[in-house]
């Protein structure tokens, strides 16, 4: 897909005209006087919770933002493989794949050992290994991916739009007020348009959720603080239209000189545009790098002074910034002290930049904080609407905090080993890329045991699907329709858990099989599903459980499989043939080989509302299911947060009669 041919043109390439291609955003008139949740800023990790919470109309939430509309150019623009997969459970994966550019590989430049003041190649290395993950490593423009969020958020059960020219004042919390009343936290917000300037609004929520950048007004108002130091590294970044002779300007390209210091090139969508990362002069230790007063054209000749003997002929700027490195982090992402966790529960959190800030060299900055939007936004859903106990919000600090961590540890050694000022070795900068490829793809986070992650006691069961880890997809046949999907695709962003359910060699669901008992179990008074499923609801409107066997599609017969993998849903109690998988036994695509799970004794595998491994058992370990969700979920919910309707689109139909065979009440 090519644009920007004769120009920079934000928005939807697919719309010819330019001045169509943005739809009117943003709510008008004053903010609600009370919501569930009000979130502070319009970026990356707050649209992702936006996206999330809008999915159900029950659940009252408010977006706010400082800019006066969305932005249409610049800033981040890496988008990760694990970030794909979570654009899969929104809807909008294949949006992005068409419109982006694809990272397939990495080139590497060093000075030529004949000439140091001129670069040569020193190497190539493919992006992301092979089977990592079924979608690429992609580059899109940041104002993109907020308008498919804002597209998500538009489209919704709760159809929600952001308050803009909204700057956040102050914050209250009272947590030592009326028990009785659940808006317990009190934003004051500044109006900045033209005609409204000047005028106060004010807000009551049960939760706010700062997404409101480095300079986070509800970071301070909660009294935390980004800690760490300044690598004292100043880079300049541009996005371009030039006309150059360096070979590899279409690949995402690093370059180490031997004087002037480093470039990344990463080629952007639409065939013509491409960013330059330019390394600039190591900061003195009190310095700013706006006391430099670097100009665009002064990065343009430093781009041009590094690719020699290679021309750069800039026609166009569509945006540009300079910036400093810092890796710093909050030692806790909510404002409940850690000495204070067993007393008291979390009514304000920050995620995002508000709370950790790296450098864009491994570009996880926009991919982390999406990460920290779609972890909070499931378990705030899962507690507004009483499927789930308040503690759960716990697990938001302690899990992204210790992966923000990890993540800024990595970044400052990458950063490091890409500024010149620190001493080089390409052939070290090329290890090192390869060596950490999972990490910039993504796919390294692990969350530790916990409320929501088992311990690895029959990890052996699915060596391939690591508890902790995001579930990795692979190639099934729907058995009903033999299509061909896969299936970490049915995890939609829709806040329900998965039961995956892997069949031994002999396992066809018969009457006699472990997956018959399974199903059985799940089905039975007492069962998680029948426990934690509000009453007139779908049965799988909380806990989906769905089945792999290891027969080919047509060696199975669907007619005779248990009830709970053909449930009745909705008001005329349809069945749902979406439940029953096959291994796809053609081209080494099997998942019970790809995922290492075990053939003889097979396995359930439990995975979270945010696309995570949280338990493998045997499929005989029915009370250590049931267990697992009696830890955090609550038994008698109502179909809505407020009793006021559903908002979840699953349960928004699930008022047929409670006659119908496979439904739980």
């Amino acid at each position: 897909m090519q644009f920007h041919l004769n120009g920079f043109e934000p928005g939807d390439p697919e719309i010819a005209d330019p001045a169509q291609r943005y739809a009117a955003s943003g709510s008008s008139g004053p903010v609600p006087a009370e919501v569930d949740v009000l979130i502070v800023g319009c970026g990356p990790a707050g649209l992702t919770l936006a996206a999330q919470l809008s999915a159900f109309a029950d659940i009252k939430t408010a977006i706010v933002e400082q800019k006066p509309g969305p932005i249409s150019r610049g800033q981040a623009d890496g988008i990760a493989c694990r970030t794909m997969e979570m654009f899969e459970a929104f809807g909008f994966a294949e949006r992005v794949m068409k419109e982006a550019c694809w990272i397939n590989e990495t080139s590497f430049w060093k000075p030529d050992e004949k000439d140091g003041e001129h670069i040569v190649r020193s190497g190539w290395v493919q992006d992301v290994e092979d089977g990592l993950s079924e979608f690429p490593h992609v580059v899109l423009n940041q104002a993109r991916v907020h308008d498919f969020y804002l597209d998500v958020m538009r489209r919704s059960a709760a159809r929600l739009e952001p308050y803009y020219a909204r700057r956040l004042s102050d914050l209250a919390i009272d947590a030592a007020g009326d028990n009785a009343d659940p808006f317990q936290v009190t934003a004051r917000l500044e109006r900045l348009d033209d005609a409204h300037a000047g005028q106060v609004e004010t807000i009551r929520a049960r939760y706010v959720v700062g997404c409101d950048g480095a300079r986070s007004t509800v970071r301070k108002s909660i009294g935390r603080a980004l800690t760490g130091d300044s690598a004292n590294h100043a880079w300049g970044v541009m996005d371009v239209l030039a006309v150059t002779d360096f070979p590899d300007v279409r690949f995402k390209t690093l370059i180490q000189s031997a004087n002037d210091g480093s470039i990344i090139i990463i080629p952007r969508e639409g065939g013509y545009l491409f960013r330059l990362y330019i390394e600039l002069d190591k900061l003195g230790a009190s310095e700013r790098v706006s006391d430099r007063n670097v100009t665009a054209d002064d990065l343009i000749a430093k781009a041009r002074r590094i690719l020699k003997p290679h021309s750069l002929d800039v026609k166009e700027i569509a945006w540009w910034s300079v910036y400093e490195i810092g890796q710093r982090l909050c030692d806790k992402f909510d404002d409940v002290p850690e000495e204070a966790v067993a007393q008291r529960l979390p009514r304000v959190f920050i995620a995002g930049d508000a709370c950790h800030t790296h450098s864009p060299k491994a570009g996880q900055g926009m991919n982390v904080s999406m990460q920290d939007g779609f972890n909070l936004g499931w378990k705030l859903a899962a507690v507004l609407r009483k499927r789930c106990a308040p503690h759960l919000l716990h697990t938001y600090s302690a899990e992204r905090q210790s992966v923000a961590k990890e993540l800024i540890d990595f970044d400052r050694e990458w950063a490091a080993l890409l500024a010149s000022s620190k001493g080089f070795d390409p052939a070290e900068t090329q290890r090192y890329f390869v060596k950490h490829g999972r990490y910039t793809a993504g796919t390294a986070t692990r969350y530790r045991p916990s409320l929501l992650t088992a311990e690895a006691a029959h990890q052996d069961l699915a060596k391939g699907l690591t508890i902790g880890m995001r579930f990795h997809s692979a190639p099934v046949i729907r058995v009903a329709d033999a299509k061909p999907v896969h299936l970490g695709h049915v995890v939609k962003a829709d806040g329900r858990f998965r039961v995956f359910c892997f069949a031994g060699a002999s396992d066809t669901g018969a009457h006699d099989s472990a997956i018959r008992a399974l199903c059985d179990f799940l089905e039975a008074q007492g069962s998680p599903v029948h426990r934690y499923t509000p009453p007139g609801a779908d049965i799988d409107a909380v806990i989906d459980v769905r089945a792999v066997f290891q027969q080919g599609h047509r060696d199975l017969a669907i007619e005779a499989m248990p009830s709970l993998l053909l449930p009745q849903k909705g008001r005329y109690g349809l069945h749902d043939y979406e439940k029953i998988f096959s291994a796809d036994l053609r081209g080494g695509n099997d998942i019970f080989t790809m995922r290492g799970i075990d053939r003889a004794r097979g396995c359930i595998v439990v995975v979270r509302p945010d696309q995570f491994v949280a338990h493998v058992l045997p499929l005989e370990a029915h009370a250590q299911l049931a267990a697992y969700f009696d830890g955090f979920m609550v038994q008698g919910a109502t179909n809505s947060a407020h009793s006021r309707g559903s908002g979840n689109p699953v349960l928004a139909q699930s008022t047929g009669s409670p006659l119908s065979r496979g439904r739980a009440g």
